[in-house]
């Protein structure tokens, strides 16, 4: 990219060579109309003692032809000189001043000291008082708001707030998750944010539910929210976020580009900015990734044959995993969907390919393996990004620490595909992945973060005696009337059979090993009997045991249904580099 392309390093919505037009427009005008030389540079001018930002300016401009730029800087500034300039009476004040909405950054330098009252309410965000005068609309300064009383005119300024009149629109997002679009002409609609409760009783007709909403304002013109009311959060985020930074580019009055979750009359700033790789990621406080990960599981469990959605072909997840896998480096939070869809098409090519001897069905799995790995990477990394190889390609992908998608459930998934396809060293660098991420990701029986531990220890090869006392706290902690998250079906007939696999592979014992792999492979195909999906393909759990004990030289039956027999006995092993 050459300078003339570049962003300009102050008002980015513009090229170099159109900011520095814009800025001698500027100069221009100020030298036509009132015969003064002004210096313009970087985002503001300073007039009458004020920094006046350019920023909405430069997105009026972006928007129009260049021929158009003198008329839209004249009418910027005209309109700018014929504006309130303060006097109004106390009176005045109360009946047209509303809570308005500004960027953190607003009140650059020693003009802060004129706005001392404002109050900063999020990251990025500022909570001012703006006069709603007929042709302008002008942010008080702590002298307008002395002669009207502080108290006052925030009490006035929210009722005006609630009664300022917006659009209203539903709309669905890439990911099909429900949002509510709300806009309008007016310099406050952004602002409604800070009376959410409000704005969504009157718009909906209904409460803000307890867990809040996900909420944007990216623009003064513009709101869109998410009451958090089932899984579909997990869409929002990704969906919302994507959402609030395109229209913040597009402008004009450009305010936040963050996504924020507004809970208990709070905004929380979900997004992180790296401002040294110019880059963000959406990272949701450890109390709603427990919230979304709740609900989502809530959600899986109440599926039924009738009201489950239409699976998937294979050609259709390998187009969804790509897809997914495209959007990594920008949005992380779609971490979890890319792993749940490459870990489903790993086992729906199984489906027309039960010994899994075609070369796509490999590419599949070697696939899924490596989504899993890079979750986790991009978690535990201690560095700002990590490269990771998804594919035939290297990505670099933001690290975000733990997230509600590394769970230990994830991280059980991760294991047993690295173990099948003999990945050795990504099962030794997830098996330093710290439990305690682990179980803040999302809450869990017990029983399930000492299995993990017990296959860590003894991957990491610590003491034999080590990995005992690991494994019997997993047997003890695995009992019906002891794990009650789990339904106890899955716990017995699918979770658990890894453990009595583990248990007989440490102990040597063939002949037994052999007899619970059958079992386990009964009791897969007893829970999954009434199921076409994925999962049914393939016992993910017995399979990666069975791996382990093949390369121990236990004698397996390499006919055994749901084990490929081309992943068991490592046909594809080395093939091309993973």
């Amino acid at each position: 990219m050459n300078l003339h392309h570049a962003p300009d390093p102050h008002l980015p919505m513009l090229n170099v060579p159109q900011a520095e037009r814009l800025r001698s427009l500027t100069a221009a005008y100020f030298l036509a109309r009132h015969g003064t030389h002004m210096t313009v540079t970087g985002d503001a001018v300073r007039l009458e003692g004020r920094l006046s930002p350019l920023s909405n300016l430069a997105q009026r401009c972006r928007q129009s032809a260049e021929d158009d730029w003198p008329r839209i800087v004249e009418q910027h500034f005209t309109g700018l000189e014929n504006s309130s300039q303060g006097g109004e009476s106390a009176t005045e004040l109360l009946e047209r001043t509303c809570w308005r909405l500004l960027p953190d950054d607003a009140f650059p330098g020693e003009t802060a000291d004129a706005f001392r009252y404002a109050r900063p309410v999020a990251e990025g965000l500022l909570a001012a008082l703006a006069l709603d005068a007929p042709t302008s609309v002008r942010i008080l300064d702590d002298r307008d708001v002395a002669r009207a009383g502080a108290e006052q005119l925030w009490a006035a300024g929210r009722a005006n707030l609630i009664r300022e009149p917006v659009e209203h629109d539903e709309f669905r997002g890439p990911q099909a998750a429900l949002m509510h679009s709300v806009y309008g002409d007016s310099f406050f609609v952004s602002s409604k944010a800070l009376v959410l409760p409000d704005l969504v009783r009157e718009l909906t007709g209904r409460e803000l539910p307890e867990a809040g909403a996900l909420v944007v304002m990216p623009t003064r013109h513009l709101l869109a929210f998410h009451p958090i009311v089932d899984g579909s959060v997990v869409d929002a985020v990704n969906d919302l976020g994507s959402y609030a930074l395109g229209a913040y580019e597009d402008g004009p009055g450009a305010l936040s580009p963050r996504l924020y979750w507004w809970r208990q009359g709070r905004l929380v700033s979900l997004t992180v900015f790296d401002h040294e790789n110019r880059s963000f990621s959406v990272v949701p406080p450890q109390e709603l990734m427990d919230l979304m990960r709740s609900l989502r599981g809530q959600e899986s469990a109440d599926d039924t044959p009738d009201t489950a959605p239409r699976a998937q072909t294979a050609d259709e997840l390998a187009v969804t995993t790509v897809k997914l896998t495209a959007q990594l480096p920008q949005s992380p939070a779609v971490f979890g969907d890319v792993f749940a869809a490459s870990l489903a098409l790993s086992h729906v090519r199984c489906a027309s390919d039960p010994d899994a001897g075609a070369l796509e069905t490999w590419e599949a799995w070697v696939g899924a393996m490596q989504v899993g790995s890079a979750l986790f990477a991009t978690t535990t990394s201690r560095e700002s990004s990590v490269a990771c190889r998804i594919g035939h390609d290297v990505v670099t992908l933001p690290v975000t620490g733990p997230a509600p998608h590394a769970d230990g459930r994830a991280w059980l998934n991760a294991f047993y595909l690295a173990v099948v396809c003999r990945e050795r060293d990504r099962m030794t660098q997830l098996c330093h992945v710290p439990l305690d991420d682990l179980r803040r990701a999302a809450p869990m029986d017990e029983y399930v973060f000492h299995w993990i531990d017990t296959l860590q220890t003894y991957w990491l090869q610590h003491p034999m005696d080590d990995v005992v006392q690991k494994l019997l706290a997993t047997m003890n902690t695995s009992h019906p009337d002891v794990a009650t998250r789990t339904p106890a079906d899955f716990l017995n007939l699918v979770d658990y059979q890894p453990v009595a696999l583990f248990h007989r592979l440490v102990t040597g014992d063939r002949e037994a090993f052999a007899l619970a792999l059958t079992e386990a492979l009964d009791h897969h195909e007893r829970y999954w009997s009434d199921s076409t999906g994925p999962h049914s393909r393939v016992a993910l759990g017995p399979l990666a045991l069975a791996c382990l004990a093949f390369d121990s030289e236990f004698p397996v039956d390499s006919k055994s249904p749901y084990l490929p027999t081309c992943l068991l006995d490592r046909a594809w092993y080395g093939e091309f580099d993973t």
